[in-house]
């Protein structure tokens, strides 16, 4: 499917790219703002994305965006259910 959006004449060149590179980066940054909101999975960003799910996450990490989402809670319960596991 495809996808139109408006944007200034010239963005592109405002921002040092091309109309093809422009169009990657709203993409990626797409994929990477919808998969930190949860809306999306890895791989379907990574497909919104147009690259493998492997090179995602390396976007993720590249633009600081987490790969798991735990709450302290969680986290916290994860870390303990671990320590117990090893202490047995």
């Amino acid at each position: 499917m495809t996808l139109m959006i408006d944007y200034p004449e010239g963005l592109e060149t405002a921002v040092s790219t091309t109309k093809q590179e422009f169009a990657a980066q709203v993409r990626l940054m797409a994929a990477l703002k919808m998969f930190e909101l949860g809306k999306l999975s890895s791989g379907k960003a990574a497909q919104l994305a147009g690259i493998s799910r492997v090179e995602f996450f390396e976007m993720c990490g590249r633009y600081q965006v987490p790969i798991v989402n735990y709450s302290a809670e969680e986290l916290e319960a994860e870390l303990a259910q671990d320590l117990a596991a090893l202490r047995d």
